[in-house]
Order: structure tokens, then sequence, then C-alpha cells
């Protein structure tokens, strides 16, 4: 079966394809992040059990209050922390994007999980307590929680209401390739453009993997050569280059970039600090690295 895919274009104006991640995958990170959660205070209230500590129904009434203050925290800090992913998401390989092609931005993330909280936890918190005023209230929880657990089942690019509200997608997360022989090639290209540090640490590999994509065919069509001026102008103004820069030189400007940029991140790496893309080390998380092939 074809994976579903979501084309989406980031500011700097190239368009990425990604994976839709499966319902398996989404489903064996969300199963991994509630062992994680529930797992430890489990323990913890194992142990009060057997002490005696407290009755029976003071557990009960802690347990959920402190299951609560755990699980939303972790949800949103860890996506905040890696940019998108949990534990049980790094595991699974899969992170959250915002659908727009910017920065996953805290607000996305805050709501996207609190939806979580009224979608599913909430109902199933009050279904396996079992206490309600008639049947009736029961079995409107399960059709609620069926209901929900379908709706991305039946939506192109399986977003679940909170991802709809947020406006994120949940993709895969590959592994990011670089060929070395593009760095070789564009060596005897270089006609005097040089970059500083300052402008080398702007982006990371998921942008030098994007411009990869577009140095492997040299433009032909005027829509292909306005779309590589266009690339090769936006990173001139991102970076801060300030040297006019003329249409017949942006192949080889974005040429000499990806050459210099390519030494930068390989010597970085060598010291153990890898730049992930231009969004490495802000408070706020970045955006997804984009899969190769």
């Amino acid at each position: 079966m074809t994976a579903h895919t979501a084309d989406i274009t980031p500011p700097e104006g190239v368009q990425v394809s990604f994976d839709i991640s499966s319902a398996g995958a989404r489903f064996g990170a969300q199963f991994l992040d509630i062992l994680i959660t529930f797992g430890g205070l489990l323990a913890f209230f194992f142990v009060m059990i057997w002490l005696q500590v407290f009755d029976w129904a003071l557990l009960g009434t802690l347990f959920f209050l402190l299951i609560f203050l755990i699980r939303v925290p972790y949800y949103i800090f860890a996506e905040l922390v890696w940019n998108g992913r949990t534990l049980g998401k790094k595991i699974a390989k899969i992170r959250v994007i915002s659908a727009d092609g910017r920065r996953l931005t805290p607000h996305q993330i805050v709501a996207r999980n609190l939806m979580k909280e009224v979608e599913v936890f909430m109902p199933l918190t009050t279904l396996f307590a079992g206490e309600f005023s008639s049947t009736w209230t029961g079995w409107a929880l399960a059709i609620w929680m069926i209901a929900i657990l379908a709706v991305p089942l039946f939506n192109k690019r399986r977003q679940r209401l909170g991802d709809m509200l947020a406006g994120t997608l949940v993709v895969d997360q590959p592994k990011l390739v670089l060929m070395p022989d593009l760095a070789a090639q564009n060596v005897d290209a270089a006609t005097g453009f040089v970059f500083d540090a300052g402008q080398l640490e702007v982006y990371g590999r998921y942008e030098l993997q994007v411009l990869e994509e577009i140095l492997r065919a040299e433009p032909k069509s005027p829509e292909a050569k306005e779309k590589v001026d266009h690339v090769a102008r936006t990173i001139a103004r991102k970076i801060g280059y300030r040297q006019q820069l003329l249409s017949k030189d942006t192949w080889v400007f974005l040429s000499d970039f990806y050459r210099q940029q390519r030494e930068f991140l390989e010597s970085r790496h060598l010291f153990g600090d890898t730049r992930e893309n231009k969004f490495h080390g802000d408070a706020e998380t970045d955006q997804v690295p984009r899969k190769s092939g």
C-alpha cells in the first residue's frame, strides 16, 4: 500500500515531501509514552500499598491526580526539548511538525497535547473509574472514544482533532544522508564567494540536504532558474550576505555555500557539536529534517 505523504513548503520556498506516520508507529509511540508516564508512578503506588501508608480511597484519588500532573507536562516538555518528539516518538522514529512548514511553536505543542486529554485520557479515565449516573453515560463515553480514535483513519494526513486544531502533523523521522560526491564536484566551481563562521552557523544538516537536492541538476528552464535565484537570495538574506548577488552568479553562490557549509558542519561534528538545522539550540522547537530519497 502506498504511504501517505504531505507536501510542505517552508519559508525558503523549496517544497519538501514527508511520509505521514502510520497508525502502528503512532500507537507504538503512544504505548511507550504511557509506559514511561505510568510505570514509575505505578511502582511508587505498589510500594505505598504494600507498606499500607494510605487507604485505598485516598490512593485512587491521589493516583489520578498525579497521573494528570505528570502526563501533561511530560508530553509538552518532551516535545519542546526534543523538537516535536517524546521518548516514545524518538524510539518509534516519528515526530511532530508544523503543517505550514514553519517552526513548531510552543502554542501548537500545548494545544495538541491538551486536546489529547479531552480526546482520549479524560474519557478513558472516567470510563475505567466506572462511576456513572446511568449505563447510557458509559456507552456515550465508549462511543466518543471510538469515534475520536477513528478520526485519523478517515483523513489523508492522519490527523487527530488535536493536530487539526494545532495545525500539526506526525511524520516519519528518517536518517539524514549527505552525499559526499557533490561537495567534491563543486570545488572546481568556486569563484570567490567566501562565507564566515557566523554566516555558516545559521543553517544545519537539514537545510544542507535540501540545498543538495537543488544542486543535483543545474536549472535549464526559466522557471527552474527563477526558483534557484529565489533560494539563493533567501539564503543570502538570512545569513546576512551584504554583497550584491547577480542572477548569473546565483548557481555558483549556492555551490560555494554548499561546499563551505558542509565543511563547516563536518568540522563541528568532529568536536561533538552536530547542528541539526537552523533552529538548533533555540528555546523553541525546530523544523523537522526532510526524508532523503
